[in-house]
């Protein structure tokens, strides 16, 4: 795939996959749009920083796929190679922690439990589908370069010391 077109895809995969995720969906879960957010000290802080912080992991990420990968984070338009720079040296799932992390950051914002729900069910859709169709594409598809990957870098919480092949 051409850089042009991994760039591309790659955006336009943000806003349907991550967009939905991380912010449509959590927009309709919440009846705090519009209204106060927290009261209680320090959320609102804590949220807009995670939800900063993640979203720019998260465009990193999707940078990284285009750039160094060649191709799109969507199953349908694959990478031609396993991306392990930037940011996935220090995780491997760095675009779910930080879907994740945005989501969690929306519920601090406006002190909402059905968000920290919906976090929960994402959580488990997320580590379901890396579990039972990434790691298993990846494995047939990198071999022993995705195997050295897998055993040194973290699936879900990143490591601080970033790793070097």
């Amino acid at each position: 795939m051409r850089t042009f077109s991994a760039i591309a895809g790659s955006a336009i995969f943000l806003i349907a996959a991550p967009g939905a995720v991380a912010g449509l969906i959590p927009w309709l879960l919440s009846d705090r749009w519009g209204l106060p957010w927290s009261t209680v000290p320090g959320f609102v802080l804590a949220g807009g920083v995670l939800i900063v912080a993640a979203a720019a992991v998260l465009l990193h990420a999707f940078a990284r796929f285009a750039l160094e990968g060649l191709g799109t984070p969507a199953p349908v338009a694959p990478t031609e190679k396993l991306v392990i720079g930037g940011i996935y040296r220090h995780v491997r799932n760095p675009m779910y922690v930080a879907v994740l992390s945005i989501i969690l950051g929306q519920a601090l914002l406006f002190s909402s439990w059905t968000l920290v729900a919906y976090a929960v069910i994402g959580t488990a859709v997320m580590g379901s589908f890396v579990k039972l169709y990434e790691e298993p594409t990846l494995a047939s598809r990198h071999g022993a370069e995705y195997e050295t990957y897998r055993r040194n870098v973290p699936g879900w919480l990143p490591r601080l010391k970033p790793w070097r092949r």
